[in-house]
């Protein structure tokens, strides 16, 4: 799995791709128009910037991504975990959870992961 750390407004861009791919660019620009503010010439200056690192493909105006979500969700998750707390998903849980409170579904579902990932 290659790993790309994409910047705010670059996942931003790439979750509508995501959501609408394959997509023409000529649409891409509008979608960007409407959901980011940006101007047509931000969206291809982005779009340029992203395929030359292996992000994006564009081949004859159809926009797809060459990374997967989840990939990418597991990748910026771990760094943020290792930057803000040491690795310890525990401490990042107690911090995320906080006073919050979870619905029983939610929890269950928790409970399920992690003993999926219990070794």
């Amino acid at each position: 799995m290659k790993q790309y750390k994409l910047y705010d407004a670059e996942y931003k861009f790439v979750s509508l791709i995501w959501e609408n791919e394959p997509v023409n660019s000529t649409e891409l620009v509008k979608l960007c128009h409407e959901k980011l503010g940006w101007k047509k010439s931000t969206t291809y200056t982005v779009l340029r910037k992203l395929c030359k690192r292996g992000v994006l493909q564009n081949q004859n105006a159809v926009v797809t991504t060459l990374i997967k979500r989840e990939d990418t969700q597991k990748y910026e998750s771990e760094a943020l975990i290792n930057k803000a707390f040491d690795g310890s998903l525990p401490q990042f849980l107690t911090a995320f959870l906080g006073k919050k409170k979870i619905t029983e579904e939610e929890a269950k579902e928790i409970k399920r992961i992690i003993e999926e990932a219990t070794e």
